[in-house]
């Protein structure tokens, strides 16, 4: 007699962040769970040459998530991934940046347990960071910022997170996720903290091949990001520490040729 379960892998899942765009800012952990794939889901924000390091039999399936692409409901992503755990093995879900920033993944890994389904995180790089890293703006700089804060730009109702008003009240450098949609809102609350002329960089598709910057000041931030014809993906970064960028030394030696008329 023949056993029909001898082929049926047993079922786990591994959330994987894919980091911020560029292929080789994945972690060798990363592409040894991708090695071990039998089914991929990706999100949107994913480089799909990363793809190529899953089996070439292995199942790819695209599931949309970005701001404004919501090709699969996060309801939906939850049952496909669980599907394909239970029917097909080891499923790998492949998120950009860090699976635990704006990433949903924990709440992924709360569907897994609720199905007994083995599942385990592997940390991916945050463009939180690593994008306006890239572009040599640090987070942290001595002299000009002690913290940071990580924001979302539209909340699940979609407006703004009052933690965004709380950290325009602060002197930490401000990064601000899912928000270019929202730079207009953004801008207001840091001119009711009087911080005009506060450096701000909008940074898109940081990391890859079709990367732009506008660098500007809160008060001019709009006019440049709409002259270099910046949208999504796009991260903000609000704070001192954007006046160490070459460009926003180029504004401050305008600001001082006027300041001394």
């Amino acid at each position: 007699m023949t056993d029909t379960n001898k082929n049926i892998k047993e079922p786990r899942i591994t959330l994987v962040g894919a980091g911020p765009g560029d292929a080789d800012l994945i972690t060798i952990k990363a592409i040894k769970a991708l090695k071990t794939a039998d089914v991929v889901l990706y999100d949107a924000l994913v480089n799909e040459e990363l793809l190529d390091y899953a089996p070439e039999n292995s199942t790819k399936v695209y599931v949309g998530k970005r701001s404004g692409d919501h090709t699969f409901s996060q309801e939906a992503i939850n049952n496909l991934m669980v599907d394909y755990a239970k029917n097909y093995g080891h499923v790998v879900r492949l998120k950009g940046g860090d699976p635990f920033v704006f990433g949903r993944g924990y709440e992924e890994l709360i569907v897994a347990s609720a199905h007994n389904i083995p599942a385990s995180v592997i940390p991916g790089i945050s463009s939180s960071i690593a994008v306006p890293e890239l572009q040599q703006i640090p987070v942290t700089h001595r002299g000009l910022s002690e913290s940071f804060w990580v924001v979302t730009g539209t909340t699940a109702n979609g407006k703004i997170s009052n933690d965004l008003i709380d950290a325009s009240r602060s002197n930490a450098t401000v990064v601000v996720l899912m928000g270019i949609h929202k730079l207009a809102e953004i801008t207001e609350i840091f001119k009711l903290q009087g911080k005009n002329k506060l450096p701000v960089a909008v940074i898109q598709s940081g990391s890859t091949a079709e990367e732009k910057i506008a660098v500007a000041t809160v008060d001019t931030i709009l006019d440049a990001v709409q002259e270099s014809r910046i949208s999504s993906p796009a991260i903000i970064v609000l704070g001192e520490v954007v006046s160490l960028h070459p460009k926003f030394q180029l504004i401050q030696e305008v600001y001082d040729v006027v300041a001394r008329g």
